[in-house]
């Protein structure tokens, strides 16, 4: 199977039929063979009737429905887990996404042999102070971090191999930076195309400022993740380790000082009397605290188990 089109959705029945219409036409007029997969993420609308109609009129298009709203990361999960297509490309509902990009992206998977293609919006038609301007501060935060060059993490445009899409972990609201977790699953040819952006058609966003506040928190998260995520122990146990000694050198030095000056019965005070020791005391406790935060973390990472991060209420011609 030449493609797999995954599309994660919330509240988008009006949408739906157009970009349906639009993805057969370019699937049909370049002759790839195709799924087309929709993760109906929680939606309280009739998304997923209109899912299940397409899913009867058309065998190749599927359709995963969650119990409840997960988020966009657990359903490119789900979805990614269920393709089956040599190239997966994923794209938003809301027709902000072209269909008349994906033989572009198809071609510079297959022919250029790049591992994933991120789509960027280079001109946009949002506005400007609450997401353009904020979009650029945060990927140039995610390009410095990363070290992935990309213009636009954001996207949800994009095109991977099948090996790709199966090698990576997706959770939490980790979706914008799937190129990272690519690149940190050893994945290196990432590539990037200008990609046209349409203004929203149809109902609202679902996504406010706060998606760029929990994006900045994340990309925290994936930068420890990616250099510490497999070995905590290595940066917590060094701090603490490090502190620890301070500490004890610090009060090591503390009470040798004072043993000297009774020792040669000159004035001294109560070691409780010296701010020092209080100092030596809590780097000591740190440290200890830092050391078994390492350890504990190690613990876990050997004895996690893989529990489903989101309940599937039904789904269709899988």
């Amino acid at each position: 199977m030449n493609l797999s089109i995954l599309i994660p959705l919330l509240n988008e029945e009006e949408s739906l039929q157009e970009l349906y219409s639009w993805i057969i036409k370019v699937m049909q007029s370049n002759n790839y063979s195709y799924e087309i997969i929709f993760v109906d993420d929680g939606s309280t609308d009739d998304s997923w009737n209109i899912i299940e109609n397409f899913s009867n009129e058309n065998p190749n298009v599927k359709g995963i429905r969650f119990m409840k709203n997960f988020g966009k990361s657990q359903a490119l999960h789900a979805g990614f887990a269920k393709a089956k297509g040599d190239v997966i490309i994923t794209m938003d509902a809301d027709l902000q996404d072209s269909p008349d990009e994906i033989p572009g992206l198809y071609e510079m998977i297959t022919a250029e042999k790049f591992d994933l293609v991120s789509g960027w919006k280079k001109k946009r038609y949002d506005s400007v102070v609450a997401k353009n301007l904020p979009s650029k501060l945060f990927n140039w935060a995610a390009r410095k971090t990363s070290g992935v060059e990309l213009n636009d993490f954001n996207c949800g445009l994009k095109a991977y191999k099948n090996t790709v899409v199966k090698n990576i972990e997706v959770s939490g609201e980790m979706h914008r930076y799937i190129p990272v977790l690519a690149k940190n699953a050893g994945f290196n040819k990432i590539g990037e195309k200008i990609v046209i952006h349409q203004a929203r058609k149809y109902g609202e966003t679902k996504f406010g400022m706060e998606r760029f506040i929990n994006g900045f928190l994340d990309l925290i998260t994936i930068w420890f993740l990616s250099r510490f995520g497999k070995r905590p122990m290595h940066l917590f146990g060094a701090m603490g380790s490090l502190m620890f000694i301070i500490g004890f050198f610090l009060a090591g030095y503390i009470g040798i000082s004072k043993l000297y000056h009774m020792y040669n019965g000159m004035q001294y005070n109560l070691v409780t009397n010296n701010p020092w020791f209080f100092i030596a005391l809590t780097t000591m406790i740190l440290g200890t605290q830092l050391f078994l935060a390492g350890f504990l973390g190690e613990i876990i990472l050997r004895t996690k188990s893989n529990e489903a991060r989101y309940k599937v209420a039904r789904e269709v011609n899988f």
